[in-house]
């Protein structure tokens, strides 16, 4: 079974990968990196027939490059300079970046490797190939496309008549049943609703006219990690100064929990409250956490009322309605909801990653406020982290 190209565009991926990469760009071109992939469903089988598939849709993706109206259309998004425009009318996919293998079991496996600044543009273009190549391969895909219409159906209707009253973005790339699919769920649920403020896809955001939205991902604190001169428990400052330093506030939700919350807000200091508009939430309990970002702007002083809590854990809408109704008196309340929207079927979700492990040959590892969302592949490193993260914690609460 053949398919036709998944992936149509280099615009067909998550702003914050634009985003992260620009501050790559300017300031970290010396940084080699490895992802990897890791499926955490059991059970998943990927047969031969996949695993072809999938090589196929890789060695296409690596002949496209960038068009001159996708060009002109970052250069029209406010934080993205020129120059780093210019540098993607050059850039490309690379195959050789991109090993892949299966087991005699199933298990798929993919490695990326190579400078940074391009190895990290991978991740979702795989994600939405591999997705797509096994829901189409391992179900009947009318079956599964009818399932997600009626489900989607329902939503809007729930948004027509009030029973969801939050505002959220579209953040379902990297788990999403088909690129048709999410093409459909995010026109719908923006002209359908008043609800649906964007989507992460700036493929779609330009196809629609819709805001693209994203600020940075857990790999952009990580690479850190593996800058000799850095200590470990401090990543989070240098990767806030860098951020503020490439966009001066103009791009500004910052990411809580890739070595804990706790010990985020040790670096989230007056300075970084001021300068960043919002926090993102990804792992642990929802209220505890915006319980603890509350107090913390309180504590300088700052009204959380003018912040973002951006919620985007694995979310559906009664959960995303619940945490609004508990916080929307107190701050600015929003959503990023992903495969709740691109892949709600009747058959359950694959809940796949391709996450950062090294960097410089140094390994790095995300901790987040739940642990088994933890994901090194050396052990020692790991412990070594989080006894960094705890030293630090103990001595300076």
């Amino acid at each position: 079974m053949k398919l036709e190209p998944i992936i149509i565009s280099l615009l067909d991926t998550d702003l914050y990968k634009f985003n992260m990469d620009q501050v790559i760009f300017h300031k970290h071109t010396d940084l080699c990196g490895e992802y990897y992939f890791r499926c955490r469903n059991q059970g998943v089988v990927f047969t031969k027939e996949m695993f072809e598939e999938i090589n196929a849709q890789i060695n296409h993706l690596c002949t496209l490059t960038f068009q001159k109206d996708e060009l002109d259309y970052l250069n029209s998004i406010r934080f993205i300079k020129p120059d780093y425009v210019e540098f993607l009318r050059l850039w490309r996919p690379i195959r050789d970046y991109v090993e892949t293998s299966l087991s005699p079991e199933g298990e798929l496996n993919i490695k990326v490797s190579g400078p940074l600044f391009s190895a990290m543009q991978f991740e979702i273009y795989l994600l939405e190939i591999v997705n797509e190549v096994y829901f189409r391969m391992r179900y009947d895909y009318d079956t599964l496309r009818a399932s997600a219409k009626e489900r989607l159906d329902q939503k809007i209707a729930d948004f027509q008549r009030g029973k969801y009253t939050f505002k959220f973005a579209e953040f379902g790339c990297r788990r999403r049943l088909s690129r048709e699919w999410e093409d459909e769920a995010v026109l719908r649920l923006c002209r359908e609703t008043k609800n649906c403020i964007g989507t992460s896809n700036v493929y779609l955001a330009k196809k629609y006219g819709v805001k693209p939205i994203g600020t940075y991902a857990h790999e952009f604190v990580q690479m850190y990690q593996g800058i000799d001169s850095i200590p470990l428990a401090y990543t989070n400052h240098y990767a806030m100064t860098d951020w503020y330093d490439e966009y001066k506030g103009d791009n500004g939700t910052a990411l809580t929990d890739t070595i804990t919350t706790d010990l985020f807000l040790l670096d989230f200091n007056r300075a970084m409250v001021n300068n960043f508009t919002g926090v993102r939430h990804d792992s642990g309990d929802p209220y505890e956490w915006g319980e603890k970002i509350i107090a913390h702007y309180q504590k300088y002083g700052a009204d959380p009322k003018s912040k973002l809590l951006l919620f985007s854990d694995s979310l559906d809408f009664d959960r995303a309605q619940a945490l609004f109704d508990y916080f929307k008196d107190r701050a600015k309340v929003s959503f990023g909801i992903g495969t709740f929207c691109s892949n709600d079927t009747c058959e359950k979700a694959l809940n796949i990653v391709i996450k950062l492990q090294t960097v410089n040959g140094r390994a790095v590892a995300k901790l987040s406020d739940t642990p088994d969302k933890a994901m090194c592949r050396d052990a020692d490193y790991l412990e070594y982290l989080k006894r960094s993260v705890a030293f630090r914690l103990n001595r300076e609460k």
